[in-house]
C-alpha cells in the first residue's frame, strides 16, 4: 500500500543521515522541511520533499495535511504497561499525607501489583494490557518498552514477559521487553533479600533467558529496594546471558547507581530525579542514554529530573512516561512532551528530540524509528491543524493529533 502525504505545513525531524542519538546544543535543533509532502511505501518512509518539487506518483492514497504538521510516532522507552488491575486507593492515601515510602511500608506499592498479578489470568493479563496498548497508540506511540516486575516469582515474571511478546506479535507497534524481577522483594522473602537475588539471577534470568522472553535487564537501584551491589551481582550476571542493563536509578536518592550502569554498559538510566555532579561526570563520554519520567514526578509530586542541566553539560536526554499503576498510570506521551517543557524547561525542539530519536536510542531501535529517513519504518502522527509545533506542548490539555500511521497503516 502506498500513502502520500501532502501539502504538509512542516515536517518534523527530517534526517536524511540521522545520528544514532543527538545531545548537548544538537538536541535544540530540529530540521523540518516546510510545505512537504512525504510518500510512504511498503510500511517504510520512501521518500519526501517540498511540493514545489513534488515529482510524477501514480498509485497511491493522499492524505491533505493542510495546515498540519507530521512528525515520527513517540518512542516510549520506559513503561510497565504489562500489570493487574489499579491502585487507586493509594492514590488518595497520597492525598491524605502518605508518601510513596510509607505505602509501600504498609504492603502497598509493587507489592500489592505483585499479589494482584500472580491471581490474574494471563488471558486477562492479556486483555487488559491489550487496551492500553490500544489507547497509547492513539495518543500517538510508535515504538514502546515493557518491563516485568509485578510478578516477583518465576512465574509471574514470565507471564508478564509472554503477555509482552505476545503484544508484540498481534500488533505493528515496536515493542521491547525487558525483565525487571529486581523490582522489590517479595513478602515471602522479606528477611532475606540475598535469596531472592539467588532467584533473580539463577532460575529467573536463566528461564527467562531459556525463552528469548527478555531483551534487556533492569534493577531497581535505590535505598529500600536493591543496593548499588546488588545492581552489579545482577548485571553481571545477566550479561552471561546476552541481556544489556536498562536500570532505574536516582529516583529518591542518589547511592552511585549511574556510575554502576555505566561502568556494565547499560543501554539508559532511567529517573535521575536525584542527581549529582558526580553522576553528570560518570555519564559523561559514555553511550549511556539518561531517561527523564516527568509525569511520574508530576504525579508523586517529587522533584523533576533536572534535565537543563544534562543538557548543559552536553549530554543527551531521553523522555518517557514510566506508564505503571502506582506512579504513573498514564501512558500519555504528548504530556510528558509538554510537561517536560512546562516543568524541566526544555524548548519544544529539545522535547521532540528526546521522546522521538533519543527515546528510539535507549530501546535500540535507532536505525529504524525515530526520525523522518528514507528506509525507516513509517510510523507517524499528523496533527490537526496547529500554528506551530510550539503548540503541541503549550496546548497541554489538547489532544491536537489527527492521525496516527503505524507501519504505513492509518490506526
Amino acid at each position: 500500500m502506498k500513502l502520500l502525504l501532502l501539502n504538509i505545513k512542516e515536517l518534523l525531524q527530517v534526517r536524511e543521515h540521522p545520528p544514532t542519538k543527538v545531545a548537548g546544543k544538537d538536541m535544540g535543533i530540529l530540521p523540518s522541511l516546510k510545505n512537504a509532502w512525504l510518500l510512504v511505501q511498503d510500511g517504510k518512509i520512501k521518500d519526501y520533499g517540498t511540493m514545489d518539487a513534488l515529482p510524477a506518483l501514480e498509485g497511491f492514497k493522499t492524505i491533505d495535511c493542510k495546515g498540519k504538521m507530521v512528525l515520527p510516532t513517540w518512542c516510549d522507552s520506559h513503561t510497565h504497561l504489562v500489570y493487574a488491575g489499579n491502585r487507586e486507593q493509594e492514590f488518595v492515601d497520597r492525598i491524605h499525607g502518605l508518601s510513596y515510602q510509607e505505602i509501600a511500608e504498609k504492603g502497598g506499592g509493587i507489592l500489592n501489583s505483585a499479589k494482584r498479578l500472580q491471581e490474574t489470568s494471563e488471558s486477562s493479563l492479556y486483555t487488559q494490557s491489550a487496551q492500553r496498548l490500544e489507547e497509547v497508540m492513539q495518543l500517538g506511540t510508535g515504538a514502546i518498552e515493557i518491563k516485568s516486575g509485578y510478578g516477583l516469582t518465576t512465574d509471574a515474571e514470565m507471564k508478564m514477559l509472554r503477555v509482552a511478546k505476545k503484544l508484540a506479535a498481534n500488533y505493528p507497534v515496536a515493542i521491547k521487553t525487558t525483565f525487571l524481577g529486581a523490582h522489590a522483594v517479595p513478602a515471602t522473602f522479606k528477611d532475606n533479600k540475598e535469596g531472592y537475588m539467588d532467584l533473580v539471577c539463577g532460575e529467573m534470568l536463566q528461564k527467562i533467558s531459556e525463552e528469548k522472553l527478555a531483551d534487556y535487564v533492569d534493577i531497581f537501584c535505590e535505598e529500600g529496594y536493591f543496593t548499588v551491589a546488588d545492581t552489579e551481582r545482577l548485571l553481571k550476571a545477566a550479561a552471561k546471558q546476552g541481556l544489556v542493563p536498562k536500570i532505574h536509578v536516582n529516583q529518591f536518592n542518589a547511592i552511585g547507581g549511574v556510575a554502576a550502569g555505566v561502568k556494565y554498559h547499560a543501554l539508559s538510566v532511567d529517573h535521575l530525579e536525584v542527581l549529582t555532579e558526580a553522576d553528570i561526570e560518570a555519564l559523561k563520554n559514555s553511550d549511556t542514554m539518561p531517561v527523564a519520567l516527568p509525569s511520574c514526578s508530576y504525579f508523586l509530586s517529587i522533584p523533576y529530573t533536572p534535565g537543563r542541566e544534562l543538557i548543559n553539560a552536553g549530554l543527551p536526554l531521553a523522555l518517557a512516561t514510566d506508564y505503571n499503576p502506582g506512579s504513573t498510570p498514564s501512558g500519555n506521551m504528548n504530556f510528558v512532551v509538554a510537561t517536560a517543557c512546562i516543568k524541566m524547561k526544555l524548548t519544544p525542539e529539545e522535547a521532540i528530540n528526546a521522546a522521538t530519536i533519543n527515546g528510539a536510542y535507549a530501546m535500540g531501535l535507532s536505525e529504524t524509528h525515530g526520525s523522518v529517513t528514507k528506509g525507516k519504518i513509517a510510523n507517524l502522527i499528523i496533527t490537526k491543524p496547529v500554528p506551530s509545533y510550539g503548540f503541541l506542548p503549550y496546548a497541554f490539555g489538547s489532544n491536537c493529533i489527527d492521525k496516527v500511521i503505524i507501519k504505513g497503516k492509518v490506526i
